[in-house]
């Protein structure tokens, strides 16, 4: 706990070479939010539609969502239990309550609508975080959450993972990066803040073709971004390749100057809601040295001191 705190400290500092996610919440409210994730019940085309695919091959059978949530119990116990756990730990008094596991758009309006607000009318909840997918967020969709966007904090949280439709294909993700972009000019023109998920290190990406990721979220002017390193979690199609020798996965040298070389090219006002990821230690194949997430963390703060360098450095204004 000692050396966790430690570490949250140094990201702290005045001087931090990137924009902290966790720095804006503070600015907006006055004092640290705490996230607690919520697993709704839903499911995603990809597994509960016509499209016949397993899902994205990273995607585990509990759709890739937080470690600890109380699933199959309500949303609202969900988030008692959340915040029990949180006030015990840090003293925690404010929460976003976020949607996470699977596609939280992926079901009728009435119900979604009846699931966002039962989280909201939990005390100390002050917002609301929606994971989903850019093939799932139709018209009478995006007019629900500009709604909630108008009333609370809202973010809209949309997985990408690379703007190469070949990556897309071969992940199968069962969408190319043109719905992606409609669906994002969509949630622009209400209003909305849009997170972007993408992962580095995916199958037969280059560094150059994901460092393109970068500077087209940058051209997007994105308004914030989860980096997530790529993970292979046992019960996925990506633990079979790795199991056959046909994957490469990144060693932390890399993933850490990769990292660094892709915010360096975001825009300087996105808001980085994660540098990395740490895979359920219970399911976790490959690659254990991200078990050590704060050393991770540190490690790229410490490549951007090393480089005397910050975020957007190499951005391309224009």
């Amino acid at each position: 706990m000692t050396q966790k705190l430690e570490n949250e400290s140094n990201l702290d500092m005045p001087n931090r070479p990137y924009n902290l996610f966790s720095e804006h919440l503070k600015e907006i409210f006055g004092r640290r939010i705490h996230k607690i994730s919520i697993d709704a019940g839903f499911s995603c085309p990809n597994r509960g539609g016509t499209r016949h695919l397993p899902g994205c091959i990273f995607c585990s059978p509990d759709g890739s969502g937080a470690t600890g949530i109380k699933r199959g119990a309500s949303i609202r116990d969900q988030i008692e239990d959340g915040k029990e756990v949180m006030i015990r730990k840090y003293k925690a008094g404010a929460f976003l309550a976020y949607f996470q596991s699977y596609t939280n758009t992926w079901a009728p309006v009435a119900e979604l609508r009846s699931c966002f607000d039962e989280a909201l009318s939990v005390d100390g909840v002050v917002g609301l975080a929606v994971g989903t997918r850019p093939d799932c967020l139709g018209g009478e969709v995006l007019d629900l959450l500009a709604g909630y966007h108008r009333s609370t904090y809202f973010w809209l949280e949309v997985g990408l993972q690379s703007i190469h439709d070949r990556t897309l294909d071969f992940i199968h993700r069962g969408h190319d990066y043109r719905t992606f972009t409609a669906a994002f000019a969509a949630a622009r023109e209400r209003g909305m803040r849009v997170c972007v998920h993408i992962i580095l290190g995916l199958p037969g990406e280059t560094r150059r073709e994901m460092l393109e990721t970068a500077s087209e979220m940058a051209r997007l002017r994105v308004d914030g971004i989860k980096i997530h390193l790529l993970h292979v979690l046992e019960g996925t199609p990506l633990a079979r390749l790795f199991r056959e020798g046909s994957l490469q996965i990144l060693e932390q040298e890399e993933y850490v100057g990769l990292a660094v070389d892709f915010i360096e090219r975001l825009h300087p006002d996105t808001l980085i809601h994660r540098l990395t990821g740490d895979g359920p230690r219970e399911q976790l194949l490959a690659p254990l040295w991200s078990l050590n997430k704060w050393e991770v963390i540190n490690a790229i703060h410490d490549e951007f001191r090393r480089r005397q360098s910050r975020q957007g450095a190499f951005h391309c204004h224009g």
